[in-house]
C-alpha cells in the first residue's frame, strides 16, 4: 500500500491521475497538494472528495516546510509531481510565473524530498516521480525521426525552458544525492477538466457558442495526442515497473495536425447535432443548431512567436521495458471527449470566468 503526495492534482492531468489512481488502487492513500491558481478547479476532485483516502491540502510548492510536513505527517512515500505553469502563449507574455512554479518549485519539492526521505528517518522505498513533457526536445520537420529519451534537450519557449531545467534538476538530485527519481515526458494530453484555453477545449466550447475558431499560421503544427487516462496508465507503469534514475516517454500514437484536429471535432460537433435534437435547445448559438456547418468558424490568424513545427514522441523504451501501449486512438478519445464536454456544460462554463476570457481576446486581436 502507497501514500502519494500529488502536486497540481487540482489540475487537468493531476485530476485525471488522481480519479484513476484511486480507481486502481483504491486502498492507496492520496494527498494532493494544488495553489488553486486559475487553472486548478475543486471541482475537478468532486467526486473523489467524500473518499475516505483523499486529502486535499490548499497549497504552495514552493512552501518547502509544508511540504516537509505533508511528508511527514502523511507516512508519504511517492511523490507524483504535476504542478506547473503549462501554456506556451502565457509563457511568452509571462515567463516569471513559469521559472517561479516550473523550476524553483520543484527545487523546493526536491529539497523536501532528500530532507524527510534521505536526511531524516530514511524511507528506502520512496520514489520521487517528475511528469515533463515533449516540449524540452525542441521541435522537428515533417521528416525527423520521433523523439526518444535520448534526444537531446532544445527547448525553445520559456515554457519548455522551464521543464527542461526542473528536469535537470530531478536527475541532479538522483545522481548527486541518491533520491529515488524517474521522469516520464509525455505528448499532448487531452480529455476531461481540459482548461479551455487549450486548443481541443478552446474549439468545443467556441463551436457551442459560434465563435472563432482561431489557427495559427497555417494550420500545419503536428502535435502526438495522448488521451489523459493513458497518461495516467503509463505514470502508474513507471511507477510499478520503472528503473530509478531513467526517463520514459509516454506518447499516444497519434500524429495530428491542428488543422485536422480542428476539422474533425467540427465533424463530429455537427453530427451530435444532428443526432440528438436536444442540443439546438441548449445550445442555439451554435452554428450546427442553425443547420450551419461548424468548420465555417475556422478563422487563420498571425501565428504565433517561436512555434514548434512538429513534436513526436517514440515510446519504444517504455513499450519494451514496461509493456506500455495507448488504450485509446484519437478517434476513441476525441469522441468521449466532446461527449464529456457536451454533458458538462456547468463545469466548463464555471471556470470561463472574466478574467480568462479578457486574457483570450487579446491574443488573438
Amino acid at each position: 500500500m502507497k501514500t502519494l503526495l500529488v502536486t497540481g492534482g487540482a489540475g487537468f492531468i493531476g485530476a485525471n491521475f488522481v480519479h484513476y489512481w484511486l480507481a486502481q488502487y483504491p486502498h492507496d492513500k492520496v494527498v494532493v497538494i494544488d495553489a488553486l491558481t486559475y487553472a486548478g478547479n475543486m471541482a475537478n476532485l468532486a467526486a473523489v472528495n467524500n473518499n475516505p483516502n483523499f486529502t486535499f491540502v490548499q497549497g504552495d510548492i514552493c512552501n518547502t516546510v509544508l511540504v516537509e510536513q505533508l511528508l511527514r505527517e502523511h507516512g508519504v512515500d511517492t511523490l507524483v509531481h504535476f504542478a506547473a505553469e503549462s501554456h506556451v502563449d502565457r509563457s511568452i507574455t509571462g515567463p516569471d510565473a513559469f521559472i517561479e512554479t516550473n523550476i524553483l518549485g520543484t527545487y523546493s519539492l526536491l529539497k523536501a524530498a532528500k530532507v524527510v526521505w534521505l536526511d531524516g528517518d530514511t524511507v528506502v522505498d520512496h520514489r520521487f516521480h517528475h511528469v515533463s513533457t515533449d516540449e524540452v526536445y525542441g521541435t522537428l520537420s515533417a521528416t525527423d525521426p520521433a523523439f526518444t529519451e535520448e534526444t537531446a534537450y532544445a527547448p525553445n519557449s520559456p515554457y519548455s525552458a522551464s521543464k527542461a531545467a526542473s528536469d535537470h534538476l530531478v536527475r541532479a538530485y538522483h545522481h548527486t544525492y541518491g533520491l529515488n527519481v524517474t521522469t516520464s515526458n509525455c505528448s499532448n494530453n487531452y480529455g476531461p477538466y481540459h482548461f479551455p484555453e487549450k486548443l481541443i477545449p478552446l474549439v468545443i466550447t467556441h463551436i457551442l457558442h459560434n465563435e472563432a475558431l482561431p489557427i495559427y499560421g497555417d494550420g500545419q503544427q503536428i502535435r502526438d495526442w495522448l488521451y489523459v487516462t493513458d497518461h495516467a496508465y503509463g505514470i502508474d507503469l513507471v511507477l510499478n515497473k520503472g528503473r530509478v534514475g531513467e526517463n520514459y516517454n509516454i506518447g499516444g500514437n497519434n500524429e495530428w495536425a491542428n488543422i485536422d484536429i480542428v476539422q474533425t471535432i467540427c465533424t463530429l460537433m455537427d453530427k451530435q447535432f444532428a443526432n440528438n435534437s436536444a442540443l439546438a435547445a441548449q445550445f442555439p448559438k451554435a452554428a450546427a443548431a442553425q443547420k450551419g456547418a461548424s468548420a465555417s468558424l475556422i478563422t487563420y490568424v498571425k501565428d504565433r512567436p517561436g512555434h514548434d513545427r512538429r513534436y513526436a514522441i517514440d515510446a519504444t523504451k517504455t513499450n519494451n521495458e514496461l509493456g506500455y501501449q495507448p488504450k485509446e486512438s484519437f478517434e476513441t478519445g476525441i469522441a468521449k471527449t466532446v461527449a464529456w464536454y457536451l454533458n458538462n456544460e456547468a463545469w466548463w462554463r464555471a471556470v470561463m470566468d472574466g478574467s480568462y476570457k479578457d486574457w483570450l481576446q487579446k491574443q488573438y486581436d
